[in-house]
């Protein structure tokens, strides 16, 4: 082991500190909590102890989980000890599953053999991970509670069934771009009695005519399910509505027309019981939003480009489901929904706290009753809307409570700010992002006359705002750039037009990026 050269000075005593293993000598870089001892070797060097080898494992890992991933990786180096106590106690591991890994993955669950949380991913092409290898992290993972499998896995029904039957306690299962089908998904539902959530991204083996996909043993114990970017969503209706304790239902981009099952909410099954629902660009009318009524425990709602929404369908939601607290609506610039709505949300959900408004075009008339009714409202965000200087001088004057509140895109201008400066007595942070009138000039005043304000001040132009959620808030996901040439305004590109257009809307996309996490990306892990 490394040694260091002996220097002046009385060293203390540390001969009654306890080596491990016994009998050996410890180097000077085996552990950086290491002090010289009294004894020199041959060569004249001291021997070196670490104080570690007096801490118990179980001490040891407890001081691994509070070191990020990169720490802990450096401290897996120190010595043999502090490589196999890292490896036993880490719970968490992420994997780049490509085809070089195979041969390592024996050796690799070996040494972590305490993964509760597994994730596997790869890049778009046809991954070697098959049957075989996910079989073995389920035998050599026993404790396993969460797996995430994302890229072209080779997986069969089979596999999915023997590593289920293994993984009796997982509770999270998320699955994309896989080519799993309505076998796999009914196998793992049958084996996971435990299964909470599950997460449903891209299947291309769920499609119409396969087996209808059914809950099995996981009816009583599963709370939160997320379906995005599916061929043949509706397939898994009775999945759904077979959930008894059903608690977070998410449904994005999915095709086919969902008006069937939001209308069977509230009819003497477990639906009623919903906190949660996240519905985005999907087939439903207000028939269908409407049915959303009947969720009576209902606390967080996001619609999201629900372009056959209406002032009716939020207005109905309200009347009954009063215990609304976080709202996300993105109207998509088409004026279906305004003042009406708003102001039927202010009237009966007086509990609201967060607000989040893109592609809503507001006025003084519901600003003012939302402020007034609504005096627990902490959070606000307005975004690609028409609010104009005299709506941000009535949320000045009146939301007492707010505390965090952000504006972009908003043709506002430097008197609009300045209301901000003697009114929301407890605002604490303000986000001002992409509006044309603002200049930086104000931000300056306005941190000298709000000292305690935190500002996040960038006035850049933009072209387009959107409030698609999508992969909100999971960092490392591949966005998916589509054409929303609606959104964007930037009209399909013709023979001739060459790669100066192409450029020109690829980078309009880019621009509509998702606006909900970086607007409440933050907020929302601090919300009260």
């Amino acid at each position: 082991m490394g040694q260091f050269y002996s220097s002046a000075g009385t060293s203390p005593d540390l001969n009654c500190l306890q080596q491990w293993p016994p009998g050996s000598q410890i180097g000077g870089f085996s552990s950086p909590l290491a002090l010289p001892s009294t004894e020199q070797n041959d060569e004249g060097l001291l021997d070196f102890v670490d104080f570690t080898f007096s801490l118990p494992d179980e001490c040891l890992a407890s001081i691994f989980r509070f070191l990020n991933s990169g720490d802990r990786k450096s401290c897996s180096l120190v010595c043999k000890r502090w490589f196999q106590v890292e490896g036993q106690s880490r719970h968490r591991l992420s994997l780049n599953a490509q085809d070089e890994i195979l041969p390592f993955l024996p050796s690799l669950f070996t040494r972590f053999d305490s993964v509760k949380k597994l994730s596997l991913r790869c890049n778009r092409k046809i991954s070697r991970i098959n049957d075989d290898a996910l079989i073995l992290v389920s035998i050599r993972c026993r404790n396993l509670t969460r797996i995430k499998l994302s890229g072209r896995f080779q997986l069969t029904d089979l596999g999915i069934a023997a590593f289920a039957s293994n993984c009796k306690t997982l509770k999270k299962f998320s699955c994309s771009t896989c080519a799993l089908g309505g076998n796999s998904i009914n196998a793992l539902l049958k084996h996971c009695s435990t299964l909470e959530e599950l997460s449903l991204k891209g299947l291309r083996g769920v499609i119409a005519g396969t087996e209808p996909i059914v809950p099995g043993a996981a009816a009583t114990s599963l709370k939160s399910i997320l379906l995005k970017d599916l061929v043949d969503g509706l397939s898994l209706i009775p999945l759904i509505m077979g959930s008894k304790n059903l608690k977070a239902l998410k449904i994005i981009r999915c095709q086919g027309n969902w008006d069937d099952l939001f209308q069977l909410f509230g009819h003497g099954n477990a639906m009623a019981s919903l906190i949660e629902v996240h519905i985005e660009r999907i087939q439903v009318s207000d028939c269908g939003v409407s049915a959303i009524s009947n969720c009576l425990d209902l606390e967080i709602l996001h619609l999201i480009k629900v372009w056959d929404c209406s002032n009716f369908g939020l207005a109905r939601i309200a009347e009954y489901c009063k215990k609304i607290r976080k709202l996300h609506i993105d109207g998509w610039r088409i004026n279906r929904i305004g003042d009406e709505g708003l102001m039927a949300i202010a009237k009966q959900c007086v509990d609201l706290q967060e607000l989040v408004l893109i592609g809503v075009n507001p006025t003084c008339l519901s600003l003012s009753l939302l402020a007034s009714n609504c005096v627990n409202l902490e959070r606000l965000a307005l975004c690609g809307s028409r609010v104009g200087d005299e709506e941000i001088a009535c949320i000045a004057a009146k939301c007492k409570s707010l505390k965090k509140l952000c504006i972009k895109g908003c043709p506002i201008s430097n008197i609009g700010i300045e209301s901000l400066a003697w009114g929301c007595p407890n605002l604490a942070k303000i986000k001002v992002k992409k509006c044309k009138g603002v200049t930086g000039e104000i931000k300056e005043w306005l941190v000298e006359k709000r000292t305690s304000l935190s500002v996040n001040w960038d006035v850049e132009e933009i072209d387009h705002l959107d409030a698609s959620s999508s992969d909100a808030g999971s960092a490392g996901e591949v966005a998916v750039l589509e054409p929303r040439l609606m959104e964007t305004g930037v009209g399909a590109p013709v023979a001739g037009d060459g790669r100066l257009t192409i450029l020109k809307t690829t980078l309009g996309l880019l621009a509509g990026r998702s606006l909900m996490a970086c607007t409440f990306g933050r907020w929302s892990s601090r919300s009260i």
